[in-house]
């Protein structure tokens, strides 16, 4: 595997890991894979600051919200596995929000 495309997949894997989707971003932000990833670990990171907010707030709601943070775990390693495997394939829910982003 060439040394650019062992780059873009450690960068698409990254996108899914939190606040690490911004160095993704910086540092390949050209690349069309590693930008694919990034829209989606970006809505994946919006997701997640939004339920710890409202866990703050509407702290009743605790439950569903770790529903969310379950199901947002579960995406991030399915975009990860898609990541390492090379592929562009959207996540279910999130991947209609993410081609919405322009970065």
């Amino acid at each position: 595997m060439e040394n650019s495309n062992k780059k873009n997949i450690v960068m698409g894997v990254l996108a899914y890991v939190g606040p690490l989707v911004i160095i993704s971003y910086l540092v390949a932000k050209d690349d069309r894979f590693v930008k694919f990833h990034v829209k989606q670990g970006l809505v994946l990171l919006i997701i997640e600051v939004a339920v710890w907010f409202l866990g703050m707030v509407f702290w009743p709601l605790w439950i569903f919200l770790n529903l969310v943070n379950l199901a947002t775990f579960v995406l991030a390693i399915v975009g990860i596995i898609n990541a390492i495997s090379g592929k562009e394939k959207n996540l279910p829910l999130v991947g209609s929000y993410a081609r919405h982003l322009n970065i």
